[in-house]
């Protein structure tokens, strides 16, 4: 009976180190998991956040007058001084990260390929940490109330 119990000795303590083990892995997992949630939450807030701003300036030049809508260019072709652009540039710039200029590009233009009265809005961002640029495009056509 001795010599059963001397080759048994310190299993237990192997036992115990393996469940430590385990346990460790598992948390380690969780800890994991959660990093990728919180990332991937705060890449929809972007997202989403960008794809507001973008519909919020279309939504802008609707109820603007139809001539407005070249006031509305970010390439520099615009008016210096817009308040409805300024003000809308102002908001992407304090609301997404990254200090990347949103553009606004007005039809017709082609060498952007757009028709008259088409409008396509590009808003983009870089996420903290990140090398990669992301970008919420939004093509649309302008018709005000002027019966068009």
């Amino acid at each position: 009976m001795r010599a059963y119990k001397k080759h048994q000795a310190g299993v237990m303590l192997i036992e115990a180190l393996i469940g430590i083990l385990i346990f460790s892995i598992g948390i380690l997992a969780l800890l994991g998991m959660q990093g990728a949630a919180i990332k991937n939450t705060t890449d929809a807030r972007y997202r989403s956040e960008a794809a507001f701003l973008a519909t919020q300036v279309v939504g802008q030049m609707w109820v603007d007058d139809k001539d407005q809508l070249a006031n509305y260019k970010t390439d520099g072709t615009g008016p210096a001084v817009y308040p409805a652009r300024d003000n809308w540039v102002n908001t992407v710039a304090a609301t997404l990260p990254g200090g990347i200029a949103p553009q606004v590009q007005v039809g017709p233009d082609a060498v952007n390929g757009l028709v008259d009265h088409e409008v396509r809005v590009v808003v983009q961002w870089q996420q903290p940490g990140e090398t990669q640029t992301r970008q919420v495009v939004i093509l649309n056509r302008i018709h005000t109330g002027s019966g068009i």
